[in-house]
């Protein structure tokens, strides 16, 4: 008999990413201009020896070779050259800028323009170092060992973030959301100083996940809410499908999901948010053991089971806190909804909290929470916009993705919806 060959784990070595793909100077070349730039500013330690030689490529197109005589009357001409700075690494060095000009006057070069950076323009480099950690008074000390660089003030720095900033709510706010189909919503609550962001964040019949938007308000607050949501419908979101929106239980949340949507959705509402509102009525010492024995009921996989172990707590508990009893069946029937779809055991551990959210609020926080004051709404819109676009392109898809068309099938068999017969949206990338 042969030998049976050993299975042993792949190292850190043996793993890949992709093969490497090397250009050749020729190709360098023949590259557009927008897309040699952004290769000189990855590529510091041979950026400057690539910015005067792109310059003078320029220059030789504008004006002829060195020491050329002009090809015709009023053609461009070299007219020395002038100090300068370009942009490589989230710093700035100073280069030779050389000079042409015509009988019209001083011809602008494109091609330093763009390394320059104009005022629309944003080093993405420096946006990314500030988001995740450096802080705009360190930012010149955390990238001085770039040789030759001038430096950035902290002013400067802080402008050009803001500017960043700036677009990337901008661009947050005007997404389209016409092309996902979104089968479950989540809805949740960040706190940045004395303010909420209620945060709103889709999951696709594919199971990934969306960040739709987010207001600023205290969760209770209906008429802000629904005016939120349906900010959300104008922009494309359609939950016509039927879809199911997960909440933490608040009645002025609750009801502007009901306003907004009606009976297109079924709504969930947090396991954990229920369990810890029931045991906080109750003493201290006693809140473990209640709150181990609530878990165990609602972890049963059938709606039968789970309504009667939880009905047997409400007996129990009626003797010992009624605040209790009132909190438990305060929204009874919706911390049960996927128990009555008989989906629980499918997707229970995804959809029965709002953790989904508090994972990408946690990310958020890791983001927003070294700043240490904030000065108005803006600020703390920018910052959230920027960190959640960041975060998005990393969130998984959701855990037991392949059983979302079943929900999605429930959903649509309770409230009387019909099939579409047409095949189901692609999601956005």
């Amino acid at each position: 008999m042969g030998r049976v060959p050993q299975l042993v784990a792949r190292g850190k070595k043996d793993r890949r990413l992709g093969e490497p793909r090397e250009l050749d100077w020729q190709e360098i070349e023949e590259m557009e201009v927008d897309a040699r730039v952004e290769l000189i500013r990855e590529l510091i330690p041979l950026g400057l020896a690539e910015v005067s030689r792109v310059l003078d490529e320029e220059v030789e197109r504008l004006a002829g070779p060195r020491h050329q005589r002009k090809s015709a009357e009023g053609a461009p001409y070299r007219y020395g050259s002038n100090p300068g700075s370009v942009r490589l690494g989230g710093q700035r060095h100073a280069v030779r800028v050389p000079r042409v000009r015509d009988e019209e006057g001083e011809v602008r070069l494109s091609t330093y323009e763009q390394l320059h950076g104009g005022a629309g323009d944003v080093d993405d480099g420096l946006f990314r170092k500030v988001l995740l950690g450096i802080s705009c008074r360190d930012y010149e000390a955390a990238v001085e060992a770039v040789p030759g660089a001038i430096g950035l003030s902290k002013s400067t720095v802080s402008r050009e973030f803001q500017k960043a900033t700036r677009a990337k709510l901008k661009a947050f706010q005007e997404r389209d959301l016409s092309t996902l189909d979104v089968v479950a919503l989540f809805l949740d609550g960040k706190t940045f100083a004395d303010d909420a962001m209620v945060l709103a964040l889709g999951v696709t019949l594919t199971g990934d996940k969306h960040v739709l938007g987010f207001i600023q308000t205290a969760t209770e607050n209906e008429r802000a809410l629904t005016g939120f949501l349906r900010s959300l419908v104008d922009r494309g979101l359609d939950l016509s499908a039927g879809a199911l929106v997960v909440i933490d239980g608040a009645k002025g949340l609750r009801a502007s999901v009901k306003k907004t949507f009606g009976g297109q959705v079924l709504i969930q509402r947090c396991q954990w948010h229920k369990r810890e509102n029931v045991v906080s009525h109750l003493p201290r010492t006693e809140q473990k053991h209640w709150r181990r024995k609530l878990q165990s009921a609602y972890q049963r996989p059938t709606f039968s089971e789970a309504s009667r172990d939880l009905k047997v707590i409400r007996r129990a508990l009626e003797e010992l806190n009624e605040s209790a009893v009132a909190s438990l069946d305060e929204g009874f029937e919706e911390t049960l909804t996927l128990h009555r779809l008989g989906l629980f055991p499918l997707l229970g551990r995804s959809l029965k909290t709002t953790n989904v959210v508090e994972s990408v609020n946690a990310q958020a926080e890791q983001r927003c929470g070294r700043v240490d004051h904030w000065k108005n709404s803006n600020q703390k819109q920018r910052w959230l916009a920027a960190a959640l676009l960041d975060i998005e392109p990393r969130l998984r898809r959701l855990f037991g993705h392949r059983h979302l068309p079943r929900l999605r099938a429930a959903i649509q068999k309770e409230l009387g919806i019909a099939a579409p017969d047409s095949a189901v949206r692609t999601t956005a990338a």
